[in-house]
């Protein structure tokens, strides 16, 4: 273990936070509102520092995750006068959906900025061919398929890609199917059985085998522009299979997050810069749900006052925001806790982020 990439980890997880908030901090600059304070991190400051003629003042503080902005006006509790033309509250409603907005947006458009990064240090991480890993204990080894066989075809029919693959051999749990696959320029047919029942139903346990492809700067900015939307339709698809009951919710804490970035980290420039990209457009999409404390869910009363063309009632809408925030952190706190108690499960509960490329792998 390396202090140094969890100190890594640590820093780049609050470089997203910096342009998160960075973005509500501008937008609100940009439309003549008063900031007062921009802070990384919550609890005890460590550093604090306001510059001349500046009403804004930027702190550090000691717990290094979270952070966030004052607006002049945004808390009804506090008074504040009508008239204030730097107030968050009398400004136009344009002005508070683009200051809201502009958090997630921030987000978003850096995790290309990171991507692009990540793709020109790391180069890009794609399928090779049909070529396969083999789960030691799974069908597929003991009928000796073997890591690097090319999957040619599925009861005599050719499969083209993983989702045919996946297709083929599904449709015959419990049922002997014949594999053909390419070893070392000679074909042979193996005759696999997918597993019958339970969790694991309709798989063979094989994976794809990837390799790392070098590429210029145009594919990369593409790759780039590309990538941000599939993390957020992922989230989407993810958050109605979980609704839907149709997946188990697997969550991360900052602490397991933590994890995943220092590992990244030691992996390379490339790998860190690709997982602080998507956990960027992932918290780009996050933020915009419609939830309580989110910034979607303030985006949610503000188009009530769009529709309605009357304010809501701002301190019911604190009160509001203010359980949803309490939900968030009781939910943090928890995976947090389950996060640093030993386990006496070997089974790590967190999933990997660098390894969403290759996710669809275990599904055969």
């Amino acid at each position: 273990m390396s202090i140094a990439s969890y100190l890594l980890a640590i820093l780049g997880l609050a470089v997203l936070m910096i342009v998160h908030e960075g973005g509500h901090y501008l937008a609100a600059r940009k439309f003549g509102m008063r900031v007062t304070k921009f802070s990384i991190g919550f609890g005890p400051t460590l550093f604090k520092h306001r510059p001349k003629d500046s009403p804004t003042t930027f702190q550090i503080a000691v717990i290094p995750f979270l952070a966030y902005v004052q607006i002049a006006g945004m808390n009804p509790f506090e008074e504040h006068d009508p008239n204030d033309k730097a107030s968050y509250a009398n400004a136009s409603l344009l002005a508070r959906v683009a200051t809201i907005a502009a958090g997630p947006i921030a987000n978003y458009l850096f995790a290309s900025i990171f991507m692009f990064l990540g793709f020109m240090l790391g180069g890009n991480t794609v399928q090779d061919e049909m070529r396969v890993r083999v789960s030691p204990d799974g069908p597929a080894a003991h009928a000796g398929i073997l890591d690097g066989d090319n999957v040619i075809a599925v009861n005599g029919s050719k499969v083209a890609d993983w989702d045919a693959l996946k297709r083929a051999i599904g449709a015959h749990p419990g049922e002997p199917v014949d594999v053909e696959v390419e070893r070392a320029s000679e074909h042979l047919h193996i005759k696999v059985t997918p597993v019958g029942e339970g969790e694991n139903k309709g798989k063979i346990l094989i994976i794809p085998k990837y390799k790392v492809v070098k590429v210029g700067v145009g594919e990369a900015a593409l790759l780039s522009v590309k990538e941000p939307p599939r993390v957020v339709i992922g989230l989407i698809q993810g958050l109605v299979r979980i609704v839907t009951g149709k997946d188990k919710p697997e969550l991360s804490g900052p602490v397991g997050i933590t994890k995943e970035v220092a590992a990244a980290v030691r992996s390379g420039a490339g790998d860190a810069f690709k997982l602080l990209g998507m956990i960027s457009a992932y918290l780009g999409g996050f933020n915009l749900l419609p939830f309580p404390a989110l910034d979607g869910g303030r985006l949610l009363f503000l188009g009530f006052e769009a529709a309605s063309r009357r304010k809501a009632d701002a301190k019911v809408e604190a009160k509001v925001h203010a359980v949803g925030l309490l939900m968030f952190l009781t939910l943090i706190a928890f995976v947090t806790y389950t996060e640093i108690i030993p386990k006496r499960d070997a089974a790590s509960p967190v999933n990997s982020a660098a390894s969403a490329q290759s996710s669809p792998a275990t599904s055969r």
